[in-house]
């Protein structure tokens, strides 16, 4: 198992094993690279270990490798890229070391160890605290991990309250390797994840968002989601999922809020066609997080749910925000949830065709995400409504499809820009020229394309309208 993968490697590792050899040092694969390795899914990037300290790891690659970087120096790490005939590596290299924090730090403390076990017990999962020494290609398993690999289950070298002490952000690495590998935690694991939960708001936003996308990005998020949910971290790193759970969709009365947005995330990722797709995903998951705060009980017995997609959006831009997700993201996100309810209005095709032009252009760029949201929203049991509601969408895609070969919908605006308006009214830069620009757009969007003469008028109009006012 796995011996194709390391023969695949070797070369590289034997090389550089060698380099370490010769200056007296040990140099050893080890954590994902060897579990991967196992499973027969190893790619290019590869993790070393050894007792040379950083400066001379440095000394040891510079002039072998193609690059190398020591950005990761301060914690042992020295990175490097080495060029081959069958592709470049990616090579990180870390001395020996043990890491802790203390009840306060945001950063871990490191010390250097001596062997390669100190080095092992303090990783975080068994699977993860294997290694191959090289150039021998000696098996070190002092821990078992090979057998909890064949098992399936994420254990931890040392006890889990240790090992989770030591970095508690091992605690969401277990729910992102649910969700990779699709392994099951230890009832142990599960246990001090739950008493220990609170230790994870001493980790920084930046690394718990790094874990988060990972988890997302997997092939079994859910899985991974529910035991963040269960053991309370999301409570701690994404509070508004598990508030989700308290909450009956009115649409949906065979499910919560909570088990429906964890369906509409599975039923996203499945119309996914390019790869993971990371704001599609967040948009799924978190798309109703607006709901209960705006939950209402009416008088006719029904739950209503008002303006929930507007609240969602500021909720989902104020988490991004505290997980210091980009501007850029952020802002993708948070306008899918605010526009996934749009669709609903469409009814049974009543929408004119402005209004399908001002779902494309309010959609921009995001349209096909938008698209895939909405049809991922419907995860009612009843068949006959599920493809009522598919046909009523594939008829608005249609429409749209037919709109942007008439009309050039990915690129609406006025028939006049801002240099024609000032030419045409003899203003100078300011204010009218955006409210005159705004207006043909207006036009633009409930009449479809005008020709030039008929701008000009309809602008000349406008703004003998306003010279009256």
């Amino acid at each position: 198992m796995g011996l194709q993968e390391l023969l695949r490697v070797s070369p590289v590792a034997d090389e550089i094993a060698r380099r370490f050899q010769a200056a007296g040092h040990r140099l050893a694969l080890v954590g994902g690279s060897v579990r991967d390795a196992l499973l027969g899914r190893l790619g290019n990037d590869l993790d070393f270990t050894t007792d040379a300290r950083p400066q001379q790891v440095l000394k040891l690659v510079r002039g072998w490798a193609d690059a190398v970087w020591d950005v990761g120096i301060a914690f042992g790490t020295v990175g490097a890229r080495k060029d081959t005939p069958h592709g470049s590596f990616l090579i990180e290299i870390t001395t020996y070391r043990s890491e802790a924090y203390d009840r306060t730090s945001r950063k871990p403390e490191v010390t250097y160890g001596d062997t390669i076990e100190q080095d092992l017990v303090r990783r975080d999962f068994t699977v993860n605290a294997m290694a191959v020494d090289l150039p021998g290609r000696a098996f070190v398993d002092p821990h078992h991990g090979l057998e909890d690999l064949e098992a399936r289950v994420l254990r931890t070298p040392a006890t889990p309250e240790e090992s989770f002490s030591d970095d508690p952000l091992r605690m969401m690495r277990a729910a992102r390797f649910a969700a990779q590998l699709d392994f099951d935690p230890a009832p142990e694991v599960v246990a001090a994840m739950t008493a220990m939960a609170e230790r994870i708001t001493i980790v920084s936003a930046e690394r718990v968002q790094a874990e988060l996308n990972k988890l997302l990005l997997a092939a079994h998020p859910v899985k991974g989601l529910r035991l963040l949910v269960d053991t309370g971290l999301a409570g701690h790193v994404l509070p508004e999922l598990p508030a989700l759970r308290l909450e009956r969709d009115e649409h949906h009365r065979h499910k919560d809020v909570y088990e429906h947005s964890l369906t509409v995330l599975e039923q996203a990722i499945d119309l996914e066609q390019d790869g993971p797709d990371l704001t599609l995903r967040l948009a799924a998951l978190l798309h109703d997080i607006g709901k209960p705060r705006t939950r209402r009980f009416e008088s006719d017995g029904r739950v209503s749910f008002h303006h929930h997609e507007v609240v969602g959006a500021k909720m989902t831009r104020k988490r991004m925000r505290e997980l210091k997700y980009s501007k850029e993201l952020t802002e993708e996100v948070s306008r899918l949830v605010e526009l996934h309810l749009r669709f609903h209005g469409y009814g049974g095709g009543e929408w004119t065709d402005s209004a399908v032009r001002r779902y494309v252009t309010d959609a921009g760029p995001l349209l096909e995400r938008l698209h895939k949201l909405t049809r991922s929203d419907c995860t009612t049991r009843n068949r006959k409504k599920a493809a009522a509601l598919a046909r009523t969408y594939d008829g608005l895609e249609q429409r749209i499809s037919e709109l942007k070969a008439q009309e050039e919908l990915d690129a609406i605006r006025p028939a006049l820009d801002g240099n024609q308006i000032m030419e045409l009214l003899g203003l100078k830069p300011g204010p009218q020229v955006g409210k005159a620009y705004k207006h043909l757009l207006e036009l633009r969007l409930e009449h479809g394309p005008m020709e030039h003469d008929e701008a000009v008028a309809a602008l000349h109009a406008w703004w003998a309208a306003q010279q009256q006012g």
